[in-house]
């Protein structure tokens, strides 16, 4: 967690919502979510397609009025005063949305101009952003013509010229390949170290390892929260068992006629094999033992695997929809 989020943890939000709610006629999209982040925390929501989110962050960025609820941003109320609050946001959307055919330079010299800043105090954001989002060597690049990393780039450049308190992120490295991802949670940490407090959505879960606290969003609910660390310490109501073998493949094809198995997942070269709730991890592991001795199967490992929060998520996902 970030030196700044602990020493402000008692300070006022900077991104507060309570009971947000969002009906598009009869059908609830958002469902009376709650969300705080601090100063210099970086949150992550996560949840499939559907789930919300960006319905939930578009309330929060005061581009759509929420049905019911109450969002601050900055200490400004958002929903009375949308104007100055969106003078404290940055939002960056899953889709680009700045002008192709302009250059960087020119797309961010209309952003500039949009947020009010002019003479020096524009040169000086400017070049700023040009160099601190390694734009330079584009700058003068037509901004369709930009690999899909460097748009992300410019967006985020973009969001950050009026210098804002609060960054929304709606799945900002989808697509991206895993250096550019790299290098903009890079970007992301330092911008949560200098004190924004920022709202990241994304559907990997290498990335939500990176945030400081988690919330997960199910049919426009958030259905769990906390941090990385606390979510991976909950039980699992399904045992999951980690199982190191040259003859996986065969160890698969036998698991998948057990009925204690409920799914079986190739993983990194070893098979986790998950079991119905309820099922004795031991005695699955003498029944492996004992599949080897009758097939002449060879087992190198197998022991109860550590939790990953995506099993931490599928178990909260199946508890709510029991």
């Amino acid at each position: 967690m970030h030196a700044e989020l602990k020493s402000g943890a008692n300070a006022a939000p900077i991104i507060l919502a309570e009971d947000l709610t969002r009906r598009f006629g009869d059908f609830v999209a958002v469902n009376h979510i709650g969300v705080t982040v601090q100063a210099g925390e970086v949150f992550g929501l996560l949840g499939a397609n559907g789930a919300g989110k960006t319905t939930a962050i578009r309330m929060l960025c005061g581009m759509l009025p929420p049905t019911a609820g109450r969002i601050q941003v900055a200490d400004v109320d958002m929903v009375r005063h949308a104007r100055r609050a969106r003078g404290q946001i940055g939002y960056v959307a899953q889709r680009f949305s700045l002008y192709g055919d302009l250059t960087v330079s020119e797309n961010l010299k209309l952003q500039a101009g949009l947020y009010g800043l002019a003479g020096a105090r524009q040169r000086e954001r400017l070049a700023w952003a040009l160099a601190h989002l390694e734009l330079t060597g584009r700058a003068d690049a037509k901004a369709e013509a930009l690999p899909l990393g460097y748009k992300r780039r410019l967006a985020l450049a973009a969001a950050l010229l009026h210098e804002p308190r609060a960054l929304f992120l709606d799945e900002p490295t989808s697509g991206v390949d895993p250096m550019a991802r790299q290098q903009f949670w890079e970007l992301i940490y330092e911008l949560a170290d200098g004190g924004i407090g920022i709202l990241v959505t994304t559907h990997y879960m290498d990335e939500a390892l990176f945030c400081d606290r988690l919330a997960l969003m199910q049919a426009g609910r958030i259905v769990t929260e906390g941090t990385p660390d606390e979510l991976l310490r909950r039980p699992l109501p399904t045992p999951i068992l980690e199982l190191n073998s040259p003859d996986a493949v065969r160890f698969e094809q036998l698991a998948e006629t057990w009925p204690d198995v409920r799914e079986i997942i190739p993983h990194a070269g070893q098979l986790r094999i998950r079991l119905h709730a309820g099922i004795d991890a031991g005695a699955m592991m003498e029944k492996i033992h004992a599949a080897a001795a009758d097939h002449g199967l060879s087992i190198g490992t197998v022991h109860l695997a550590a939790p990953e929060l995506e099993d931490v998520f599928v178990a909260v996902l199946e508890e709510n929809e029991a």
